[in-house]
Parts: C-alpha cells; structure tokens; sequence
C-alpha cells in the first residue's frame, strides 16, 4: 500500500507544478488535461487545458495534484505537506523556494528537534513544513 498526498489547485496546477521542479526538482511524470477526458465529460470549455490529474515525485516521493473543478476549490486546511530533509542547507533552500511570494508561518531555524525546520504557505496556497531532523528524531 501506498499513501499520497493529493494536491488540488485554483486553476493554477500546471504552474505550481512547473514551479515545485525548478524550486524542489521534482520530475513530473504524468499530467493530463481536462481535455483528454471524455467528450460527454462537462467542463467549460476555457477548462480543457487545465489540469485533471498530475503525478510528480520529489526525490522519489510521489504527490499528485489537480485543478479543482469550478467553483469546487478550497485552501487547504489542517494540512501540510511534510519535507524530510537530511541536509539543513539544503533544507533551508527548499524552504526559502517554497516561501518566496507566498507565507512565512515559522521562520526556518534549528529547533530542539530538528536541525533546522520551518513553516509556510507557498504562492500556491498549498502549506508545507520543510524539517531537517536530529539524528534519532
């Protein structure tokens, strides 16, 4: 058995996704639009570019994502997405890419966990903890 997070989006899913590789180097592995879907399938037609389902992997990880249909959209809530990251300056950098234009919950700073952990929203909306543990943690 697998669990994965599933990541839905404002109708910005591809550039999230084009962001998450540059900023995390996330491979993108599959992505279909909306048009793909079937003929009878109903969605406005400013839609069919948009993303119906995404399958990324972060060193190995896998997080899918979708564009939420219209008016079906919610900010995530009582959520995060949880990055384990054995280098804290590499920890560091992940996190300042995931807070540049969004939130800064916890600044990124060594903890009496954790090496180096902090908390945001990115520009995305999608809320992240970017933790860099202590050995035994």
């Amino acid at each position: 058995m697998q669990v994965n997070p599933y990541l839905f989006f404002n109708g910005n899913c591809e550039e999230a996704l084009n962001y998450y590789q540059k900023a995390l180097g996330a491979r993108i592995e599959a992505k279909m639009p909306y048009g793909d879907g079937p003929a009878e399938m109903p969605m406005p037609a400013d839609w069919k570019t948009k993303i119906m389902h995404a399958r990324i992997t972060i060193d190995g990880e896998v997080l899918m994502a979708s564009d939420a249909t219209p008016g079906d959209y919610k900010a995530p809530q009582g959520i995060s997405v949880a990055l384990a990251v054995e280098d804290p300056a590499d920890a560091e950098r992940r996190f300042k890419a995931l807070a540049e234009g969004g939130t800064v919950r916890m600044p990124f700073g060594p903890t009496f966990f954790s090496n180096g952990f902090g908390m945001c929203v990115d520009k995305f909306g999608i809320p992240w903890m970017v933790n860099s543990p202590k050995e035994g943690m």
